[in-house]
C-alpha cells in the first residue's frame, strides 16, 4: 500500500504545492489530495506520474514492497512492479507462467482475481516466495473474493445469500478475520460450493484428479478450465443448456 504522508514529504521537500505537484503529474488537485491524506490508493500509472513528477523511482513509494500482502487490485500492481524490476515483459513473464500476456493484463489491472495456483506459478516465474504475492491467513478469504466477484455479486449480496453480516465478509476477504465452520458453510452454500474448496488446499484438489488419463486430467488441472467451472457449479439446467448452445454457436461462427 502506498503511504501518502510519504507522498506529501517529498512533495514539501520539492517546495511544490498540491496544485503544482498536480498539474505536472496531470492529475486533479481532489485526487492528490485523497492521496495523500490515505483515502485513495493510486493506480500503478498515477505512481508513475507521481515518481516522475517528483523526479523519484516509483519504488520509493512502496516501503518493504517485498514483505507486503496486497488487496486484489493491489495484487496486480505488485505483480506488475515486480515485473518490472525484473525486467520482464507482460509477454515475457506469461510466457514463464504458462499463462495468456491477456490474462496476466488483466490480473495486473485488478479485472481478474487469479486462483492461487496460478499465483504460485506467476511467483514462481518472478523467483519470489507465494507468499509475497498472497499470505497463508487470507488464503480462505481470497478464495472466497474470487468466487463471489465472478458471480458479480457485492459483499453486500453475498452477506445477504449467507444470512451473514456486510462486515463480516469483508472481515474474511481481508484476512483479518477467519471464518467459523457454520459460517463457512452458510458461505458455500449461498455460493453452491463444498465448504472443503475454500480450505483444501490446490495439491489436495489437484490429487482427486490423479485417477484419470493424463489428457483427462491435464484439461481439469488447466486454470481457464478451473475457472470456468467454478463459474457453471451454481448455473441451473436451463441456464447450462444455454451456456452449451452459445458456445456451439460460437464455434460454428468461428469456422464460416
Amino acid at each position: 500500500m502506498i503511504d501518502g504522508r510519504l507522498i506529501r514529504s517529498l512533495r514539501r521537500k520539492r517546495n511544490l504545492s498540491l496544485q503544482e505537484l498536480a498539474q505536472r503529474a496531470e492529475l486533479s488537485v481532489s485526487y492528490l489530495s485523497e492521496i495523500e491524506r490515505g483515502k485513495k490508493q493510486p493506480s500503478l500509472e498515477t505512481i508513475e506520474k507521481l515518481a516522475s513528477a517528483l523526479n523519484v523511482s516509483k519504488e520509493g513509494f512502496f516501503p518493504e514492497a517485498d514483505t507486503i500482502t496486497p488487496g486484489p487490485t493491489a495484487l496486480g500492481e505488485k505483480i506488475a512492479l515486480l515485473r518490472q524490476k525484473k525486467g520482464l515483459s507482460q509477454s515475457k513473464l506469461a510466457e514463464k507462467a504458462g499463462i495468456s500476456a491477456a490474462y496476466l493484463c488483466h490480473i495486473e489491472k485488478g479485472k481478474v482475481l487469479p486462483a492461487v495456483s496460478t499465483l504460485r506459478t506467476i511467483a514462481r516465474a518472478l523467483e519470489v516466495c507465494p507468499e509475497d504475492l498472497i499470505s497463508a491467513t487470507s488464503h480462505v478469504g481470497y478464495k472466497i473474493k474470487k468466487i463471489r466477484r465472478e458471480r458479480d455479486l457485492t459483499q453486500a449480496d453475498l452477506a445477504a445469500k449467507a444470512g451473514v453480516s456486510t462486515g463480516l465478509i469483508g472481515q474474511i476477504e481481508s484476512g483479518r478475520v477467519e471464518p467459523s465452520i457454520k459460517t463457512l458453510e452458510k458461505i458455500a452454500s449461498a455460493l453452491s460450493l463444498s465448504p472443503c474448496y475454500f480450505v483444501a488446499d490446490d495439491d489436495e484438489i489437484s490429487s482427486l484428479f490423479k485417477p484419470m488419463n493424463p489428457a483427462l486430467k491435464e484439461l481439469f488441472l488447466d486454470p481457464k478450465v478451473r475457472s470456468v467451472l467454478e463459474l457453471v457449479a451454481d448455473c441451473t439446467a436451463e441456464e447450462f443448456s444455454f451456456i452449451l448452445k452459445f458456445i456451439q454457436l460460437y464455434k460454428e461462427h468461428r469456422k464460416s
